[in-house]
Order: structure tokens, then C-alpha cells, then sequence
């Protein structure tokens, strides 16, 4: 199997750094705002890489983190006028509910920067004794002169780099390149004590101290998108190496490509700004999901309704068509020997593009010859359809599309009185348990979207026959 790594901008041959197990890190969101179109782009094809490790027989250990404390996170809650625990909060519900309804199950832990404060600490500390960085006015800076391999992930030079280009503008940084370890507190902002004074960790290292806290000094595969490359990436390299002094950090470096909407950059100022949750409210999730995977993960998307419409075709036309063999009925073997050879085509081609760099878009391309011949067929060959089944939740379990459930039947009373039981519990803000209850609804096919202090209910299109 293949793996391109932006660190050597090649394919390499994949061998995790301890046998079978696989140790893997993904930038999560910062919870200030809905998830939007992007956010799903990276985490549905880091699911997917996931995904067809543990098919290959490794045991995936996916770590993700939470950034629940930002500059962004203190701003909008000033706007709201509420605390940014309060925000962070909010957001994060709604982020683990986007991500459930895209499928997205492979994460093993969320972690969240709040909760790690004690291990930056610890790492800034430890940084500061080896001569890596330095105190400034009650903030600690990493000091980017003393890491000689910064700007290798990206191919960037220290002396490209421009004083509030890509780098926060400090007068109390030595150089423009450096940056904020730990951030010294200014008025009316959340703070932790440390040894510096109170304040709050810098955005960097809150992915250093969770990562080599759960996956050690060194670990195989560290995702997000293109746009995390420089600096956030370059910065992480250089506080693990400079601590462990180990290299490399990451053995292999996933960047998702960028997403359009109509050949522009997505951004609120321009009115193109599309989150999870509006096109969910028109499209099945599993259209979405589709639409994101059938294009290579490090290839860019340019979204429009109009592709997703035709994605959705797409994906109706594969999954009508593998309903119909997973419902054929045992019969007398009669041989379709050109549905066997398309079946044998079709898996070759689909694990083969899955070996070569997770190319879900030439492996979904492979399967709409199978489709074809699907339809074509009288499905009475036992061992082509035995085979075709066994085929279909392989490729279900791989990409998190085609899991066909059985149709739900349920009194609408029911559902309701159950909303009204998560209603009180989220107003008594025991979203440990509304969040199961969504959590139970969703496995019986029922799905929940709360629209302010109203919630609605419908039954999943993947639960019923279309």
C-alpha cells in the first residue's frame, strides 16, 4: 500500500512504526462556529483512511483534537455576550452531531485542549530549559532560529517568511517568525496560572501536548487540510522534535486539497459560506458523503448544488443497484459468468485504487460497471451473489456509504414523547445523556435536528426504500 507524504512529496511503501498498530492525529475543528463544507471534506476522507486501515488488519489508535480555547472562541462569545466555555460547548455539540450524521465513526478519542493545560505546561517548560524559547512580558515564544529544519513540511525558508503575512505581529517577540507558546492573559479572557502568570496556551503546541501525550514521541500519520501545512504544521514539528529530539515526529503527512464553492474561496464575506447543516437540511448525508469521496483527498473540490445534485444521482443509481443483490433470494446456481468477471474486475480495480493512496475516486469509479451488470443480471448464480454480498459490506465498511437498513416503523407519539424527555435534559444541560439519546435514535434510523429551542425528527433515507 502507498502512502503520499507532504514531508517527501512522494508515495511511500506504508509500514507503520510498530507492526500492525497504527498511531494516528488529525487537526480538529475550533469550535466557534457551525462545521462547514470544508471541515467535512478533511474528516470524511480522514474516516476513510482509517477506515481501510483497520480492513488491512491494523489496529487504528485516531486521535483528534478539539481546540474549545481560541482567540476566535473569545471574540464571537464577547459578540454573543456569553463565556467562551458556553460557546465552545455549543459548538462542540453540534460538531459531534454533524459528524454522526456524515457516518464519520472511526475517531477513538476527542480530545480537548482545555483539558490538557497541565501537559502544555509541562512541554512549554521543558522547551524553555533546552533553550528553545523564551518568556516575554508574561508570554512564552518559541524561537524559530534555534529549529534549523523549520520550513521543510511546507518548503518555506525563514527568510520568506513576512512579519503579519502568515506569522501574528508581537512586539514582544524577538523575531516575526517566532510564536506564542502561552499567551499572557488580557482582561475579561479565560486564564490557567503557570509559571509565567496567568494566561492560556498558544494554538500550536495544544496539538503537541495532546498527540505525544496519547501517541508518544513518535507516531505514523498526522491529517488536516492543506491550509494547516504552514505554519501550524511547520510549528508542531519543531516543539516535538525540539523536546523528544526525535525525528521524525510523523512518519507520513496527510493534507486534504482545498474546497470551492463555484471556483471561489468559501468565506462569509462573500456570501458562499455553506455549513454541514444547511445542505443537510436538502440532501442526504450519505449524498454529501459521497460527493466528497468521489474526488481524490488531495485533490481540490469546487462545490456547487448542481455537482451535488449529480453526485446524488450517483450515488442512488449504486445503491438501488446493490439493494437489489442484497435482497436477491437463494435459488438454483445458474451460472452469469459476465456478472462474476465484471465482480472480479471491479474488486481488483476498487482495492487497487484503495492501495494506491486511499484513490477513493478511481475506487468508487470502479463500481458503477458492477451496477451496470447488477442490473443487467437475473441474480440467480449463488455464488456471484454470496460473493456480491460479501463484496458490498466490504466496500460499505471502507467508504461509510450503501449501509442499508430495514425499514423503520415507528408511532410518531413516541418519537415525540422521547424528544420531549431529551428537551429537559438539555435545558438541565445534561447533554451527556440527550446526546445518547440522539445517539439511540440515530441506530433505529430516526434522525434529529435541533433548530433552536425547537427540534424536528424525520426518518433517515437510508432507512427506507426510495
Amino acid at each position: 500500500m502507498l502512502v503520499y507524504s507532504t514531508m517527501s512529496r512522494t508515495k511511500e511503501e506504508f509500514e507503520p512504526l510498530k507492526g500492525r498498530i497504527v498511531k494516528m492525529f488529525v487537526c480538529g475543528p475550533t469550535v466557534y462556529d457551525y462545521p462547514h463544507i470544508g471541515h467535512a471534506k478533511t474528516y470524511v476522507a480522514m474516516d476513510v483512511v482509517a477506515r481501510y486501515l483497520h480492513f488491512k488488519g491494523y489496529s487504528v489508535f485516531y486521535v483528534q483534537n478539539i481546540t474549545d480555547i481560541d482567540d476566535k472562541i473569545i471574540n464571537r462569545a464577547k459578540e454573543q455576550g456569553i463565556s467562551a466555555e458556553e460557546l465552545a460547548e455549543r459548538f462542540l455539540r453540534i460538531y459531534y452531531e454533524d459528524m454522526e450524521r456524515l457516518n464519520i465513526k472511526s475517531v477513538s478519542l476527542f480530545a480537548r485542549a482545555t483539558q490538557h493545560v497541565d501537559e502544555i505546561i509541562e512541554q512549554i517548560e521543558d522547551l524553555i530549559a533546552k533553550g528553545y524559547a523564551y518568556e516575554s512580558n508574561g508570554s512564552v515564544y518559541f524561537d524559530v532560529s534555534k529549529f534549523g529544519d523549520f520550513g521543510n513540511l511546507s518548503g518555506q525558508r525563514k527568510e520568506e517568511l513576512v512579519a503579519g503575512a502568515r506569522v501574528e505581529v508581537d512586539e514582544n517577540k524577538r523575531s516575526p517568525e517566532d510564536f506564542a507558546l502561552w499567551k499572557k492573559m488580557k482582561e475579561d479572557e479565560p486564564f490557567w496560572d503557570s509559571p509565567w502568570g496567568r494566561g492560556r496556551p498558544g494554538w500550536h503546541i495544544e496539538d503537541t501536548a495532546i498527540s505525544i501525550n496519547y501517541l508518544g514521541q513518535q507516531y505514523d500519520m498526522h491529517g488536516g487540510g492543506i491550509d494547516l501545512i504552514f505554519p501550524h504544521h511547520e510549528a508542531e514539528i519543531a516543539i516535538a522534535e525540539s523536546i523528544t529530539g526525535k525525528k521524525p515526529f510523523v512518519r507520513y503527512w496527510l493534507h486534504t486539497g482545498f474546497l470551492l464553492v463555484n471556483g471561489e474561496k468559501m468565506a462569509k464575506s462573500l456570501g458562499n459560506f455553506l455549513t454541514i447543516r444547511e445542505i443537510l437540511k436538502s440532501y442526504d448525508p450519505m449524498a454529501l458523503r459521497f460527493f466528497l469521496l468521489y474526488a481524490h483527498y488531495r485533490s481540490p473540490i469546487d462545490f456547487s448544488y448542481d455537482l451535488l445534485n449529480e453526485a446524488t444521482e450517483a450515488y442512488d443509481r449504486l445503491d438501488n443497484s446493490f439493494r437489489k443483490a442484497l435482497e436477491a433470494q437463494d435459488t438454483e446456481e445458474r451460472e452469469e459468468k459476465e456478472l462474476r468477471e465484471t465482480l472480479e474486475s471491479c474488486r481488483k480495480k476498487f482495492f487497487d485504487a484503495m492501495d494506491d493512496d486511499f484513490n477513493t475516486r478511481e475506487a468508487i469509479a470502479a463500481l458503477f460497471p458492477l451496477a451496470k451488470a447488477i442490473n443487467q443480471s437475473v441474480l440467480t448464480d449463488d455464488r456471484a451473489v454470496t460473493e456480491l454480498k460479501e463484496f458490498i459490506g466490504e466496500i460499505s465498511g471502507i467508504l461509510g456509504l450503501f449501509e442499508h437498513r430495514g425499514e423503520v416503523s415507528v408511532k410518531p407519539e413516541i418519537i415525540d414523547g422521547v424528544l420531549e424527555i431529551r428537551r429537559i435534559l438539555r435545558e438541565e444541560k445534561r447533554y451527556d445523556l440527550a446526546d445518547m439519546i440522539r445517539g439511540k435514535l440515530g441506530e433505529c434510523g430516526i434522525e434529529i435536528e435541533d433548530r433552536g429551542k425547537e427540534t424536528k425528527w424525520r426518518i433517515s433515507q437510508r432507512s427506507t426504500d426510495q
